[in-house]
């Protein structure tokens, strides 16, 4: 998609995601349109270059611009960006379905699954488009935190789309140097993948409060890959998938670094804070404490064993304390490593 004419993109959403999402364009040569909530807040934006929520001390290029107007901001854009929280992406859709046009590439760069229907995102995209745009919708998910790659910091990522053709479009728009995409077929893999690592952060933020080393981490993000994977080729994923960059790779990521939301509700839970505390005291959207809600019900429905999701679960909704559910954890049954049915 990229001539000589630079490639327009649209990113709905001026989240901390969003915002990192324009840059990224921007470095791969195109331009990018943020659509922010009023217009009065745009005009702050453009004027001083800086989005002092979504991306503090960042200084925006020209490239980059911010209007409140869906209508201008897809307005000639190749590609539209979806870059909102889960339980507000229908909502967000809904804004932007009579604007897209059949030769738009619709992506979600939302990591989460809706709470009231269970659905992934993708599927509540499509419930709320016109059945002629369903072919364009991707999902980009992989190790991607916002914090190195404003820092130019080199990161992959992977578009996954129904035809790959269309998820080839997205890759050669958002390509550059310092961000690797690569394309899959397996958009069911790619969005599970994303959603469900935030559960076993949330483990990972816990092991780490209570001051547990890296073996107690490492035995989460194992064992936390083999319960994704087992729901997701439930769900119909290509197992393959959670052994790559949105799978492996980003679950690494949100549990090993201090840097990720759910990584931190975890710990602070562990340090003793209430829930409610830590949420009202973030910048942005803990996704994993709304997905095991999810995670859980949709894993009971298919008999899959989610033991470390059960337990994060209980932890969050059902009071148990985290040193109990680790214990829990711990003096399980014990099975054979590779058996399918358990963990």
């Amino acid at each position: 998609m990229k001539g000589t004419m630079m490639a327009k993109v649209a990113v709905i959403g001026n989240t901390t995601w969003g915002t990192t999402l324009a840059l990224i364009a921007v470095r791969a040569g195109a331009d990018a349109v943020v659509w922010t909530r009023s217009q009065q807040e745009a005009d702050a934006i453009n004027t001083e270059k800086l989005d002092a929520n979504a991306l503090p001390g960042v200084l925006l290029p020209d490239e980059i611009s911010h209007t409140a107007s869906i209508e201008r901001a897809l307005d000639g854009a190749s590609v539209a960006i979806l870059a909102v929280p889960s339980q507000s992406m229908r909502d967000n859709v809904k804004k932007v379905a009579g604007h897209l046009n059949y030769s738009m590439v619709i992506v979600s760069a939302a990591k989460g699954i809706e709470e009231i229907s269970g659905k992934r995102m993708s599927e509540v995209i499509a419930e709320e488009i016109g059945s002629k745009f369903h072919d364009n919708i991707c999902v980009l998910s992989g190790p991607n935190l916002s914090a190195e790659i404003v820092k130019s910091m080199p990161s992959t990522t992977v578009i996954a789309a129904k035809d790959i053709e269309v998820a080839k479009k997205a890759q050669q728009v958002l390509s550059s140097p310092l961000f690797r995409v690569y394309v899959s077929g397996d958009v069911t893999g790619v969005e599970l993948g994303g959603a469900l690592k935030n559960v076993i952060a949330l483990s990972a933020g816990m092991s780490d409060g209570l001051g547990y080393g890296d073996n107690s981490k490492s035995a989460l993000i194992t064992r936390g890959l083999a319960e994704i994977s087992r729901l997701g080729i439930a769900m119909g994923a290509n197992p393959f998938t959670f052994h790559g960059l949105a799978g492996l790779g980003d679950l690494i990521t949100t549990c090993a670094s201090t840097l990720s939301r759910n990584h931190h509700v975890g710990e602070q839970l562990a340090k003793g804070r209430k829930l409610d505390e830590i949420l009202s005291s973030m910048q942005g959207i803990a996704e994993g404490v709304k997905t095991v809600i999810v995670a859980r019900k949709v894993a009971r429905r298919l008999k899959v064993d989610m033991p470390i999701t059960e337990q994060v679960y209980g932890v969050l909704y059902e009071g148990i304390p985290v040193i109990q559910a680790m214990r829990n954890l711990m003096q399980r049954k014990l099975k054979h490593e590779l058996t399918d049915c358990d963990s």
